[in-house]
């Protein structure tokens, strides 16, 4: 049992990482989208769901963690600053958190869900499916994934002269879209990884990951102002709430 008295089949504590640097939109996580900060979107997900023991943001700025902690967050800590620069990867980030559960506890949970703020679309639902999929196959990751929507195989580059040429050197053109093979990308809303794995492999996508597939209307990932723009919207229009 969950300390929020949720039953869960393995412990998996979600981890929503939002440092306070972002040098394409300042001040990203905690802007306003859709009447709330940008964090406040993931952790209400977080916590909204059936199957995350806990949830932890990681964090260097005390603005984040004070947001984070005001929208039902647990803020046990603020990252070493070594951990929150731009060249600082990921695992690292996460090996932290690992290490400081094994502090407090002295067993770490079977999973670390990482759930990014930059993508609020992601439902609760969506987490749960992901953590049911691990579950199910006992797999040592589960990933978020999206369909492109634009394929490969049609993609185009400019040579020198300004002319187009295939980027992928295959014979599609007599291929209806609809015929070709369908394509999937990373859209950043979930990596679900064993905590031994983290350690072991150091990567977030180990060979034998699985796919959590998620329709495009909830994988907006948000890297400039204009994906903010568009969530805002999106979030507005869904929730109704009014702009500020």
């Amino acid at each position: 049992i969950s300390k929020r008295g949720k039953r869960v089949r393995a412990p998996v504590v979600g981890v929503i990482t939002a440092r306070g640097g972002s040098k394409g939109i300042p001040g990203k996580n905690i802007a306003r989208v859709g009447g709330k900060p940008l964090i406040a979107w993931t952790i209400e997900a977080a916590v909204s769901s059936s199957t995350l023991s806990r949830v932890l943001v990681s964090t260097d700025s005390t603005e984040i963690a004070r947001v984070a902690a005001e929208f039902g967050a647990e803020v046990p800590f603020l990252r070493p600053a070594e951990l929150a620069t731009d060249e600082a990867p990921h695992i690292d980030v996460l090996e932290h958190v690992v290490q400081w559960l094994e502090r407090e506890s002295q067993t770490p949970p079977d999973y670390l869900m990482t759930l990014q703020p930059t993508s609020p679309l992601r439902t609760a639902m969506d987490i749960d499916r992901a953590v049911e999929i691990a579950q199910t196959h006992e797999s040592i990751a589960v990933v978020s994934v999206c369909e492109t929507g634009h394929h490969p195989y049609l993609a185009k580059t400019i040579t020198e002269s300004g002319t187009l040429r295939d980027f992928i050197q295959k014979d599609v053109e007599s291929l209806r879209r609809q015929d070709l093979p369908p394509v999937y990308a990373l859209n950043g809303a979930i990596y679900l990884n064993r905590t031994e794995s983290i350690r072991k492999d150091r990567t977030l996508l180990p060979e034998g990951t699985y796919a959590y597939i998620m329709p495009p209307e909830r994988s907006l990932d948000i890297d400039a102002p204009w994906d903010l723009y568009l969530a805002d919207l999106v979030l507005r229009d869904r929730f109704g709430t009014k702009a500020h």
